[in-house]
C-alpha cells in the first residue's frame, strides 16, 4: 500500500467523508479549470479558423497552380497546352489527390439597371465541384444536380446575385472585351456563398469551352492546372516535386510552365493566418502562468495548514521527501480536478458552438459568418499532457518548504 497516498487522501476529507471546502483549494481548482478551458477553446477556434479560411482560398485555386511562365498578375492569362501525359505525370506524384484544368476570362455582367465586373472561371465536365456544392445557397431544380455546368450555364455568388437582383433560372448577358466586344448569354443554375468577399465578388463558374472559344484556343489550351493535395502539411514538399516536374521545361507547344503553391500566390493571407499561432502561444503561456500561480498558492496554504502533521510525522521518523510526497499528492488532486472540469466545460462549449454556430462573426472582416470550431484530438492530448507535466514540475520547488519546518519547534508550540 502507498501510505503517503493514503494519508494525503485522508487529509483531503473530513471524518464523515465530505470534501474539505477550503477557499484556497477552491480557488486553485477554479484557476486550473479556467486555464485549461480557455486553452482548449483557443486551440480549437484557432485550428478551425485557419482551416476554414485556408480551405476557401484553396477551393478557388487549388493547393498548387501551374500556368504559363509569361503570365502577368491578371486573370487574362496566356494559354498553355496541356497533354494527358503531363496530367498523368502530375497525378502520380505522391500526395496529389487530383489535377484540374481551368481557364479564366475577365468580363462584365450587365442587367437593365446595373452592371458588375466579374471573372469567368471555366471548368470542364470532370471538374470536382465539391467546394461549390458545400457552399451552395440556391440551385435550379434539375434532375442532374451535381453542379455540372453545361455550355450556357453558370454558377454565380450570392454577393453578385444580390447586387444585380438575380436568382436561379435568371438569364444574364456577359460582355467580354478584347479586340472587339463579345457577348454571351447564360442561365444561372446555382448561387454560392463562401463569405470570402474578395473571391465572391469576382468569380462566376461556367464551362471551359466558353473561354476557349472566346480566346480562339483549341481544346487542349487552358489557362492552367489546379493541383489538389491530400495533406496541407506536405504542401512545400509536394510543391517542390511539381516544380521539378514542370520548371525549365517546355510543353508540346513550346510554352514554359510555372508552378506556385497557394502560399506563394496569397502570401498576405497565409502570413495573417500564421500570426494566429503566435496569439495561441501567448494565451497558453498566460493561462499556464495563472493556473501555476493558483496551484502553487494552494500548495503553500495546504503545507502551512498541515504544520502539525508535518511536525508529528518528522518526529516519528518520516523523511523530508516522504512528507513532501504527501503534499504533492494533495496538490495533484487539485490539478486533476481542475483539469477534469476544465476539459468538461471547454469541450462542452466547443461542442455547442460547433453544432449551433451560436456566436456569429462579421464575414467581411473574418471571412466566416460564425466562430469556427475544429476538434484536433492530437493537440488536445498534447495540451493536457503538457499542462499536467508542467503543473507537477512547478510544485516540486514550493514543496521544499517542508524541509524548513523544524519538528521541535512545532511540538514546542502545540
Amino acid at each position: 500500500m502507498n501510505y503517503y497516498h493514503f494519508i494525503a487522501n485522508r487529509i483531503r476529507t473530513t471524518s464523515d467523508g465530505t470534501e474539505v471546502s477550503r477557499p484556497a483549494v477552491r480557488v486553485a481548482i477554479s484557476g486550473m479549470a479556467i486555464g485549461i478551458m480557455i486553452m482548449i477553446v483557443t486551440i480549437f477556434i484557432a485550428v478551425g479558423f485557419k482551416s476554414e479560411v485556408r480551405d476557401k482560398v484553396i477551393g478557388f485555386g487549388g493547393d498548387i497552380e501551374v500556368t504559363n511562365f509569361e503570365n502577368n498578375n491578371t486573370y487574362e492569362m496566356r494559354p498553355i497546352t496541356i497533354s494527358d501525359t503531363l496530367v498523368t505525370k502530375l497525378s502520380t506524384i505522391d500526395g496529389v489527390r487530383r489535377v484540374e484544368r481551368f481557364a479564366t476570362k475577365p468580363g462584365v455582367i450587365k442587367t437593365d439597371s446595373a452592371f458588375e465586373t466579374i471573372v469567368f472561371k471555366g471548368v470542364d465536365e470532370s471538374y470536382d465541384m465539391t467546394f461549390f456544392e458545400r457552399n451552395i445557397v440556391d440551385v435550379a431544380n434539375t434532375k442532374d444536380y451535381g453542379l455540372k455546368v453545361a455550355k450556357n450555364e453558370v454558377i454565380i455568388s450570392d454577393l453578385i446575385a444580390h447586387k444585380l437582383n438575380l436568382w436561379t433560372d435568371s438569364t444574364i448577358y456577359c460582355y467580354f472585351i478584347q479586340d472587339k466586344i463579345k457577348v454571351r448569354k447564360f442561365k444561372v443554375v446555382g448561387v454560392y456563398s463562401t463569405d470570402f468577399e474578395e473571391y465572391d465578388q469576382l468569380f462566376i463558374v461556367g464551362n471551359l469551352r466558353i473561354v476557349q472559344q472566346l480566346n480562339e484556343w483549341d481544346s487542349l489550351q487552358v489557362s492552367g492546372l489546379e493541383i489538389y493535395i491530400d495533406d496541407y502539411n506536405r504542401l512545400a514538399q509536394i510543391g517542390d516535386e511539381v516544380y521539378f516536374a514542370t520548371a525549365n521545361k517546355l510543353n508540346t507547344s513550346g510554352e514554359a510552365l510555372y508552378s506556385r503553391t497557394i502560399r506563394e500566390i496569397n502570401p498576405q493571407i497565409f502570413s495573417w493566418l500564421a500570426l494566429l499561432d503566435t496569439n495561441v502561444w501567448v494565451i497558453i503561456f498566460l493561462m499556464l502562468s495563472v493556473a501555476g500561480f493558483n496551484i502553487i498558492s494552494g500548495l503553500i496554504i495546504l503545507i502551512l495548514d498541515g504544520i502539525q502533521l508535518i511536525g508529528t510525522m518528522r518526529a516519528l521518523g518520516a523523511t523530508v521527501w516522504n512528507v513532501r510526497k504527501i503534499f504533492l499528492y494533495q496538490a495533484s488532486y487539485l490539478i486533476g480536478y481542475g483539469m477534469l472540469w476544465g476539459n468538461i466545460i471547454g469541450l462542452a462549449l466547443c461542442a455547442i458552438q460547433y453544432y449551433t454556430h451560436l456566436i456569429p462573426l462579421d464575414p467581411t472582416a473574418y471571412y466566416v459568418s460564425y466562430v469556427p470550431i475544429r476538434f484536433d484530438w492530437l493537440l488536445w492530448a498534447i495540451l493536457n499532457i503538457g499542462t499536467l507535466i508542467f503543473s507537477l514540475l512547478i510544485l516540486v520547488g514550493p514543496s521544499h518548504i517542508v524541509s524548513r519546518i523544524s519538528p521541535a519547534q512545532v511540538m514546542r508550540y502545540e
